[in-house]
C-alpha cells in the first residue's frame, strides 16, 4: 500500500505514527484481552487514557488551574446551540464576529435560542479577507464569539480582539496548531477532526467561573455545568476517539510541543505562500497578508477549467483533496499539524510545474 498525501480540510490526515501505533493496539490493548473499541467509559484501561489526554492538553497548552479541559460531542455545529442554551437567558444578548461561512452558522443558531448581534465583519467588498480586531463590542454582552481559523475562506487570528465580556472561540480547525494564552478566553471549543484527532470527540477547553455562570434549567446532557461536575463521564464518552487524541497529543509532544507545531507549521505555510506570491497572477488570494491562514491556504486559478485539472492532477500525482469549498471554488490546501514537510515540498514542486505548464 502506498498513502498518499491527504490536503483535506477535515477529517484530515493523522500523523502515520499514531495511524501505525493504534493498528497495533487494536485487538488487544494493553494486553487487557480487548480492543479500546469494547471498553467501558468507566474501566481502569479507559480511564488511564481520559486522564492522560486531558493531562496532556493541560500540558501542552500550559492550561491553568482557572481553566478546565471536557470531551464533549456533537462538534462545533453542537456548541454553536449549546452556548446560546447555557449563557444566553432570556433578556441578554451576545456579540458574534462574522468571518465567514462558519461564524455565521454560529449566530444563526444563537438567533434561534436567543439573541446575537455582529460585532464585526472581515468582509472586504463580496470577500472574507481579514480577522478584524477591531470591533463594535456591547460590554454587557454575556460572551463575544470569534471563529479563530477559516477553513473556507483561508483567513485566521494572528492577534486576539480585546474584550470585556468572556471571550468564546471556535478553534476547531487551528487548537494547538502554536502555544496559547488560555486564561485570555471563556471557552475555547474544537471538533478534533483537523488538528488534534478523528472525528466523533468535541474538545471544551472553559474557565469554571464562565462555566460557573450558566444557566441551571439546561438539560444534564447538554449542560457545560454537568460535564465539569463529571468529567464528561456523565454518559458514555466517545472512549475510542478520545483515545487517538491522547496518542496524537503523545506525538505532539514528542515533536516540540506547541512550539514545535508553530514552527513546523510556519515553514509549511510560508512554502506554499511563497510559490504563490511567486506567480500572483496565477495564484490570486484576496486574503490581506497579516490575516492568512496557516492551516487552509487558499487560492483561486485564473478560470474554473483550470482548478478542475489541478485538482485532477494533483491526485493522480498523490496529492489528494486540493479542491477549493464549493463556495469560493479555487484551491484549499490544508496543512494541519499532522501533514509533513515533504508533502508540502511535493505539492509546491507541482504548483510551480503546473503554473510553468498552464500560465
Amino acid at each position: 500500500m502506498t498513502r498518499v498525501f491527504n490536503f483535506s480540510p477535515g477529517p484530515a490526515t493523522l500523523p502515520t505514527e499514531v495511524l501505525e501505533s493504534v493498528q497495533a493496539e487494536l485487538l488487544d490493548y494493553e494486553s487487557s484481552g480487548i480492543s479500546m473499541l469494547e471498553h467501558s467509559h468507566r474501566g481502569a484501561q479507559y480511564s488511564a487514557v481520559h486522564a492522560e489526554a486531558k493531562a496532556l492538553f493541560k500540558e501542552l497548552l500550559a492550561i491553568p488551574d482557572t481553566h478546565e479541559v471536557l470531551f464533549m460531542q456533537g462538534g462545533a455545529s453542537g456548541q454553536n446551540a449549546l452556548l446560546p442554551m447555557n449563557f444566553l437567558p432570556e433578556g441578554k444578548s451576545a456579540d458574534y464576529v462574522d468571518t465567514g461561512t462558519w461564524s455565521v452558522k454560529s449566530f444563526k443558531a444563537a438567533n434561534k435560542l436567543a439573541k446575537a448581534r455582529w460585532a464585526g465583519s472581515g468582509k472586504a467588498g463580496d470577500r472574507y479577507v481579514k480577522a478584524p480586531l477591531d470591533l463594535e463590542l456591547d460590554n454587557d454582552a454575556a460572551y463575544v464569539h470569534i471563529t479563530s481559523n477559516s477553513t473556507i475562506m483561508g483567513t485566521q487570528y494572528h492577534e486576539y480582539p480585546a474584550t470585556q465580556a468572556p471571550l468564546v472561540a471556535d478553534m476547531s480547525s487551528d487548537l494547538l496548531w502554536r502555544p496559547l494564552d488560555v486564561s485570555k478566553f471563556g471557552l475555547i471549543y474544537a471538533g478534533a477532526q483537523k488538528n488534534v484527532g478523528p472525528a466523533g470527540v468535541t474538545i471544551v477547553i472553559a474557565d469554571k467561573s464562565f462555566i460557573a455562570s450558566a444557566r441551571d434549567e439546561v438539560p444534564n446532557i447538554w449542560s457545560y455545568k454537568f460535564f465539569l461536575e463529571k468529567d464528561s463521564l456523565g454518559n458514555t464518552a466517545p472512549t475510542f476517539p478520545i483515545y487517538v487524541v491522547s496518542r496524537v497529543l503523545r506525538w505532539v509532544k514528542d515533536n516540540g510541543g506547541a512550539a514545535g507545531m508553530q514552527a513546523r507549521n510556519q515553514k509549511k505555510a510560508d512554502t506554499l505562500y511563497g510559490v504563490i506570491d511567486g506567480a500572483p497572477d496565477f495564484f490570486r488570494t484576496p486574503i490581506e497578508k497579516a490575516s492568512r491562514s496557516v492551516m487552509n491556504v487558499v487560492c483561486n486559478l485564473p478560470n474554473a477549467d483550470l482548478e478542475k485539472k489541478f485538482v485532477a492532477d494533483a491526485a493522480a500525482a498523490g496529492l489528494v483533496n486540493t479542491k477549493g469549498h464549493r463556495s469560493v471554488g479555487g484551491l484549499r490546501l490544508s496543512i494541519y499539524n499532522a501533514m509533513s514537510q515533504e508533502g508540502v515540498d511535493k505539492l509546491a514542486q507541482f504548483m510551480t510545474d503546473f503554473q510553468k505548464a498552464n500560465a
